[in-house]
């Protein structure tokens, strides 16, 4: 019961309210023994505020909603901010106590999505989702029909598994360079590719947050959890229906779209910048073997470089481990005190007569086709892990300029190498340490990603161009691929399959954890960076809300009505009024707080007709994450805008008509 304390100040209002509710509490007095209170004081304040106060609260707790959503809306205030001043709103009209408003943190669902995001981000930074979807959508060949179904349901499989934002993230470059090489315009697939990112969320139960919204919700309100799978025959038909649908209006409506996209590039990818200075051509790789003579040497000792005219830019080792499968790659720079061991791999430039030379002198073994030494075939691929490369250009103003690299000290200094010069259109990249630089040269280096970030601070000689740190976060640790995928295999086996005893949530958090410690993230700290707190702090802030309108009555109200208004046609009608109210707002609000704020009133809803009330609850996850008729609706749809060159009319004619449609199939399909 919620107590309040009067004081002296209220006394005649309190007289006044007595006076004039004075059956009312005859009335209570009378039914004292039923209501089985052994103090009579306490029956009439308890009832009296029940009834005085509540409607009170209910509309506060909808003026707290009502702003919220306003600023949701808006957008000129951050969401997650939003969602905590709503919180302390009810907090501070005692709507909701300490304990109650802070439940949304401690909720399952909220640590299962913080797992989520984590697992997410490992099977992005292993390359393993690139790597599968990447030889999928090789199987379109030429076709603008198979490449346009293959991007749908390779983008729908992926988004069962990863959130949507992350698979758009992902596909968005393969699918624009698939579109280049087919001949047709990017524009027609980017915007099916946001659509089936939000289709293939409602596959599983861990596709969508407003998925794990309404399991909470069911699961509160008494009812039994759905499974995994629970969502696959819902989502099978989304994507079926957005398929053929999509179809005609990408066709009639955004054939024209996407011209100059490809063109658009921030910047140089490493994979671009190793083709341009032709390191593949002037790169070899040389493995210490047991017989090879330089074993427990350092560098310094072998002095290759005066010897034989050649620099060891790196030593590349493969940690011992008896499987293959849990293999580990460290990168270190070749510093003159770096030792030679059994299995190192040294990475040398130079003229391929002098390393041929030194190979056999030293007995090591030429790796064939310049391949890395995971690779089983030749390919001519450079792989980055810990050591990255980056472009410098020197400023006139530079004190290096004139000066040889050699005494320009970059090893010494930055611990540094300096692997080519790039002057106008001339490219120098054989015996650097006696070149002298000039102003405007660019020069590329290579080094520890750290080591190459720490070149920006000295912005009076040179200008780093582009981000190392953020070059190195898309650096994927492709051989551990394998283990995420394992992980990933055996987090969805534990979900599945109800005989083995661990939760959903467990099996998430255990998931993210074995991500960290397999080193499938290159530290601890990359795996924090990988969770959006943003959605986590708004998805928690906006539980209790739910629990506030059901707590003030303003649930049962709002049910009530739609209840009163179409429940005399029967469920399918009320169901259909709960979607298209759910699809509506989603407009306007993220579809994770459309969900929060449906789901009881829905679940209501059903109760009062006396109706499952699943159907209800699967009504509003489907609206809620079917909105693609505004670009800012969902991230997805505002990630491919300008990579597709869309304008908002664009969305409307495809959107609008395939969010209405599905609407309506689903209406009836639930």
């Amino acid at each position: 019961s919620i107590r309040f304390k009067v004081n002296k100040g209220w006394s005649t209002a309190v007289l006044l309210f007595f006076a004039l509710n004075f059956p009312f509490f005859c009335l209570i007095l009378l039914r004292k023994r039923r209501l089985q209170q052994s103090n009579i004081a306490e029956c009439v304040v308890n009832v009296y505020i029940c009834r005085v106060f509540k409607p009170l609260f209910m509309l506060i707790t909808l003026i707290i909603l009502v702003l919220s959503a306003a600023f949701f809306v808006a957008g000129k205030v951050r969401s997650d901010i939003v969602a905590l001043c709503a919180l302390i709103g009810l907090l501070v009209f005692q709507i909701l106590t300490p304990e109650e408003a802070l439940s949304g943190f401690s909720n399952s669902v909220v640590i299962m999505m913080v797992g989520l995001f984590v697992v997410g981000g490992a099977i992005f930074q292993t390359g393993l989702a690139k790597m599968i979807s990447s030889r999928i959508l090789k199987l379109a060949g030429k076709s603008e029909l198979r490449l346009f179904l293959l991007v749908m349901l390779v983008t729908s499989a992926i988004g069962a598994f990863v959130s949507n934002t992350g698979t758009v993230a992902l596909m968005l470059p393969i699918v624009v360079s698939l579109a280049v090489s087919a001949g047709m315009n990017p524009g027609r697939l980017l915007m099916p590719l946001a659509f089936a990112s939000s289709m293939g969320g409602m596959m599983t139960l861990i596709g969508t947050p407003p998925n794990l919204v309404i399991q909470n919700t069911l699961t509160g309100a008494g009812f039994e959890p759905l499974s995994f799978f629970s969502f696959l025959p819902v989502g099978i038909v989304c994507v079926i229906v957005g398929t053929l649908v999509l179809l005609p209006l990408t066709k009639w409506f955004l054939s024209k779209k996407g011209k100059g996209e490809s063109a658009s590039l921030s910047g140089k990818s490493l994979n671009q910048l190793v083709k341009e200075y032709g390191l593949s051509n002037n790169l070899f790789r040389l493995r210490a073997i047991n017989d090879s003579r330089l074993i427990g040497k350092t560098v310094i000792e072998l002095d290759i470089r005066r010897k034989y005219g050649l620099n060891i830019l790196e030593v590349r080792r493969s940690e011992a481990s008896q499987h293959k499968f849990l293999k580990t790659i460290t990168q270190k720079l070749a510093s003159p005190d770096t030792t030679i061991w059994v299995g190192d791999v040294l990475y040398i430039t130079g003229d391929v007569a002098d390393v041929n030379r030194f190979a056999g002198d030293y007995l090591l073994e030429m790796i064939d086709g310049h391949t890395t030494e995971e690779a089983v075939k030749a390919d001519n691929k450079l792989d980055f892990y810990d050591i990255g490369i980056a472009e410098i250009v020197l400023m006139p103003s530079s004190n290096i300029i004139n000066q040889t690299v050699k005494e320009a000290g970059f090893r010494d200094k930055f611990n540094v190498n300096v692997l080519g010069i790039r002057r106008k259109k001339e490219y120098i990249l054989q015996d650097l340490g006696r070149e002298h630089m000039h102003s405007g040269d660019v020069l590329l280096v290579q080094g520890a990603w750290q080591d190459i970030a720490r070149l920006s601070k000295e912005d009076t000689e040179w200008v780093v161009l582009g981000q190392p740190l953020d070059e190195a976060a898309k650096v994927t640790l492709d051989y551990k691929a394998p283990v995420a995928a394992a992980i990933m295999v055996l987090m969805v086996v534990m979900m599945v399959f109800d005989f083995i005893p661990v939760a959903p949530v467990t099996a998430v958090m255990i998931a993210g954890l074995l991500m960290v410690l397999t080193g499938c993230f290159r530290n601890v700290e990359a795996a924090y960076k990988t969770i959006n707190w943003e959605t986590i702090v708004l998805f928690a802030g906006m539980l209790p809300m739910s629990l506030a309108l059901e707590k003030t009555g303003a649930s049962e109200y709002i049910s009530n009505s739609l209840v009163s208004g179409l429940g005399s046609y029967g469920p399918i009608v009320l169901m259909a009024g709960i979607y298209f109210t759910t699809s509506l707002m989603t407009m306007f609000i993220s579809n994770t707080v459309t969900a929060v704020l449906m789901a009881p009133i829905a679940l209501q809803s059903a109760i009062q007709i006396g109706v499952s009330p699943v159907p209800f609850l699967f009504a509003v996850t489907v609206a809620a994450s079917m909105c693609f008729a505004s670009p800012f609706s969902t991230p997805p749809n505002a990630l491919v805008m300008p990579a597709g060159q869309y304008t908002f009319m664009d969305y409307i004619k495809v959107g609008l008509p395939l969010q209405i449609i599905m609407g309506v199939v689903m209406v009836f399909v639930l």
